[in-house]
């Protein structure tokens, strides 16, 4: 078999195994959102599997989760027309995130907030306000094991078959 076909069945046998043991234990621990993992580790693959990358990822993800709970509870409050309120929220909000994300690049990945803030409105905007910070923390902690169980670890698993065949 040639490495090629080794790196791809190296790969296959990670992904078969270790995010499906997070899909099965996720519910056991309160987490809803599980499936946030696997987005979460694609940016990370997207972005070279590079490990030195990984904090910035994962803290880029957090940013955007909290800036979808922002959001969530600005448009909550603000009693303006909803298509202008909603237009403001994502304008100050999307240019704070790049400026702050491109300041702070040595500890953020701007990419994965914009992620992280768009995987939060999707899944907390249908929500009751009620739901938003319990919702908020399990992406969160789903964003975590998306960095680095799915993403980091996959390839770390990958490696060490390739490394023992």
């Amino acid at each position: 078999m040639n490495s090629k076909n080794k790196e791809v069945l190296a790969l296959a046998i990670g992904i078969a195994l270790l995010p499906p043991i997070w899909a099965v234990l996720a519910p056991y621990i309160g987490i809803t959102t599980g499936a946030v993992a696997l987005i979460c580790a694609g940016l990370y693959v997207t972005n070279g599997n590079k490990v030195e990358d990984g904090m910035k990822i994962m803290f880029g993800f957090l940013c955007g989760d909290l800036w979808a709970v922002l959001a969530i509870y600005a448009m909550k409050y603000l009693n303006l027309n909803p298509n202008l309120e909603l237009f403001l929220i994502l304008c100050i909000l999307g240019f704070l995130a790049v400026l702050i994300g491109s300041a702070l690049h040595k500890f953020i990945f701007l990419p994965s907030w914009l992620c992280g803030w768009a995987i939060g409105l999707t899944i907390i905007s249908p929500q009751d306000i009620s739901s938003v910070l319990p919702l908020a923390v399990q992406i969160a902690v789903a964003m975590i094991v998306g960095v680095w169980y799915v993403g980091a670890g996959v390839d770390l698993f990958t490696k060490f078959i390739l490394k023992n065949k």
